[in-house]
């Protein structure tokens, strides 16, 4: 038995991911005119991105079920004590990372997410998932948030915020990263930049396109 299936987190997840099901960022009206080149243009914008993600407050933009399982077992896997998180939303990924911890006997989840409403909700989340105690979340623009007061060592990295931004959060972490850290980029297609550091040979990294839209890359530098 774990963390991850059983009472109280198994039960809040499988609400969460049907209300997730439910609630399409496409519904939202602010989106519900846009063409898919606009669209593509402001996934991959570094200007325009809090704005962008302003209008999709609402929705949880949540990692499916399979990326969290994934989530799950490579922060088990790895026996992940420090991770770092870039997009909390409504903490669904922040679950499944803290349920993981909690499994390897504890540790510590820095995550990060600048809309304050969407804040609230994760607390809420993980504090009914019994995981609070575990993660730190830090209100703000990721880009300041995650650049101080970082653990030493970080064995797990998970980025699902501004895609554009991918590249620069990685930089603030990289320094840090242990050789066989995780780091998993949901969406990374729009971020051609990231994808082609971490692909680089002489990156210092390998890396995988994972499922369909998951990007998994490991330290190796």
């Amino acid at each position: 038995m774990t963390t991850l299936t059983t009472t109280p987190l198994a039960p809040l997840l499988d609400r969460l991911f049907a209300a997730a099901e439910e609630t399409s960022p496409a519904a939202s009206p602010d989106l519900a005119d846009l063409s898919a080149e606009e669209h593509a243009r402001l996934m991959r914008s570094k200007t325009e991105y809090l704005d962008f993600y302003g209008r999709l407050k609402d929705f949880p933009l949540a990692v499916s079920r399979e990326a969290g399982a994934l989530l799950y077992m490579l922060a088990r896997g790895c026996g992940a004590r420090t991770i770092v998180e870039f997009g909390t939303s409504f903490g669904i990924s922040t679950l499944h990372l803290a349920a993981a911890l909690r499994d390897n006997g504890g540790g510590r989840l820095i995550t990060s997410e600048f809309e304050p409403s969407k804040v609230a909700r994760a607390r809420e989340h993980l504090t009914a998932g019994g995981v609070i105690d575990l993660v730190e979340i830090r209100v703000g623009d990721a880009l300041q948030t995650l650049s101080v007061d970082l653990p030493d060592t970080i064995d797990l990295l998970l980025l699902d915020g501004a895609k554009a931004l991918y590249p620069e959060i990685l930089s603030l972490v990289e320094g840090r990263l242990r050789p066989g850290a995780f780091i998993v980029a949901d969406n990374a297609d729009y971020s051609p930049d990231y994808l082609a550091r971490v692909r680089s040979p002489a990156g210092g990294y390998l890396s995988t396109p994972f499922g369909e839209d998951v990007e998994l890359s490991m330290r190796i530098g």
